[in-house]
């Protein structure tokens, strides 16, 4: 495998932190400050955090989101089974932001490449757009699912942003992308021009309140993701307070747990991402508490896989 250290700076965790015994904080292995990186070998999921938030439309301070999620997760117990989980620090903003993005493929391709899973914690949600490529000379073809209150898709000739970075990811060659699927959408965020686009395009778009009517209706398009991508602002504004975007409908936090879990139930998914959430917004720390427990589930039902997709013969938490 090859070193991918270069690309993070340790974790700042204040003071000597002692967290309770059978927590995320204990099973998880860190890069700290004067500490060595981790080793990577057996390892299943990796945290990563991303600094860049330059392109994050109404929503600059995304890019601190990781640091400020980090204390809520590693206070939750974990459950039955043995983790093997990797927090590997941040990626730091570079010099220009194709810097960032850089360093985002890379990490993420060889994770992904030997089997481990990239949780990353942005900034903006134009990072889908370097995750995406990271798939590339990996997967001839992959589904992206996308957890959002509009479509991001954008104008040939718009800036590419948070807001504008799915018509990046149609037109990048080479072209793998077999299928997006967009879940929770709010029809007064989105122009028909993109709704018919979408239909031309034989995208799947579902609708905030068909999803909540149904939630279990989403666990098969969730779980043939091999990349999903959750923009914060899908959640209600009284859930998730901590987005410049956030709006007073969306997803309830118990909801959106449940999507994660689903994603971490999947086979198929080989790499997920929190975007848009922003502790300068976030007073309480309200939204990165619900991020940690979002991370929570989708643990636990990575650590339940039914290995159906494709088959095995014994779950992860056996091993």
């Amino acid at each position: 495998m090859e070193d991918i250290s270069q690309f993070f700076t340790p974790i700042e965790l204040e003071g000597e932190i002692q967290f309770p015994e059978n927590t995320l904080g204990i099973s998880i292995r860190k890069y700290l400050a004067g500490k060595p990186f981790p080793e990577l070998k057996g390892v299943h999921l990796a945290i990563i955090g991303v600094e860049e938030d330059r392109r994050s439309v109404n929503n600059e301070g995304s890019g601190e989101a990781a640091n400020a999620v980090r204390p809520y997760l590693y206070n939750l117990f974990k459950g039955k089974y043995k983790p093997r989980i990797v927090d590997l620090g941040n990626i730091k903003q570079g010099y220009a932001v194709k810097d960032s993005y850089y360093a985002l493929t890379s990490v993420c391709h060889e994770l992904i490449k030997n089997k481990i899973i990239p949780i990353v914690i942005g900034g903006g949600q134009d990072l889908t757009f370097p995750m995406y490529k990271a798939f590339d000379k990996i997967e001839p073809t992959i589904n992206l699912v996308d957890i959002d209150a509009k479509f991001d898709i954008g104008c040939p000739d718009s800036e590419f942003n948070s807001s504008a970075y799915l018509g990046k990811i149609i037109l990048h060659q080479p072209n793998i992308l077999f299928n997006y699927s967009n879940i929770g959408y709010q029809t007064y965020f989105v122009s028909q021009k993109e709704i018919d686009l979408f239909h031309k395009l034989y995208f799947d778009a579902i609708r905030l309140g068909e999803v909540r009517s149904n939630m279990e209706e989403v666990e098969p398009i969730v779980r043939s993701a091999d990349l999903l991508s959750f923009d914060i602002s899908a959640i209600r504004m009284s859930d998730a307070p901590g987005n410049g975007n956030a709006s007073p409908n969306g997803f309830y936090g118990e909801e959106a747990c449940q999507i994660t879990r689903y994603a971490g139930l999947s086979d198929k998914l080989s790499a997920i991402g929190f975007f848009e959430i922003n502790p300068k917004k976030d007073k309480r720390g309200q939204t990165a508490y619900l991020i940690a427990q979002m991370i929570w589930y989708f643990i636990e039902g990575y650590y339940k896989r039914y290995q159906d997709f494709p088959f095995r013969k014994k779950s992860r938490s056996e091993e």
